[in-house]
């Protein structure tokens, strides 16, 4: 009995201590953790929007949408952050549009946790590249086993189609929101 009551002190005495460390490794952490994803953010920005010299963050409860200025603080277009799921877990896509979100400037993938080799090659340049000055009217689409015919097209990557239809699903849902807060003037 008192071999028991042994065990289960020392194993709250551990339990306790290992608590407290983890929370003030957590709180410790925390800071560094939001300026990390705040800076890059920052430079998701601009990789986006190459001649923005400037940024300000719209208001707005639904969207994180950024406007971009150029040397002369005219707006040049808008950074846009949506998420969504890929195959493996959430996508995060930065996408820069240009002022009427009619065209895409280019876009970069913030996070994602697809299959290493096939689906993280969302992340790299033959994928990405066909995004820069697709029209995104009336919507983006994708075609899968042969080159895009319209504007408006990108191809799937051969052995992560569903990656690449997520990208597409992402995008499309987060000019939607922009569209809608275009409409009430709020961009």
């Amino acid at each position: 009995m008192k071999s028991v009551i042994h065990m289960i002190a020392t194993l709250t005495i551990i339990g306790v201590v290992a608590g407290g460390l983890l929370s003030e490794v957590n709180n410790w952490a925390n800071p560094l953790i939001t300026a990390n994803q705040k800076a890059e953010t920052e430079k998701a920005i601009f990789l986006v929007q190459p001649n923005g010299k400037s940024y300000e963050p719209v208001k707005s409860q639904e969207l994180e949408i950024y406007k971009v200025f150029d040397e002369n603080k005219n707006i040049i277009g808008y950074s846009l952050v949506s998420a969504g799921n890929g195959f493996q877990g959430k996508v995060k896509i930065m996408t820069g549009l240009n002022n009427d979100l009619s065209k895409i400037e280019m876009i970069e993938i913030l996070e994602q946790v697809e299959t290493p080799g096939l689906g993280t090659k969302i992340t790299e340049e033959p994928f990405k590249k066909q995004f820069e000055g697709l029209q995104t009217l009336p919507q983006v689409k994708w075609v899968k086993g042969k080159a895009p015919e319209n504007p408006n097209e990108i191809e799937t990557i051969t052995g992560a189609t569903i990656s690449s239809k997520a990208v597409v699903d992402i995008i499309n849902f987060g000019l939607g929101k922009a569209r809608s807060l275009k409409e009430k003037g709020a961009l």
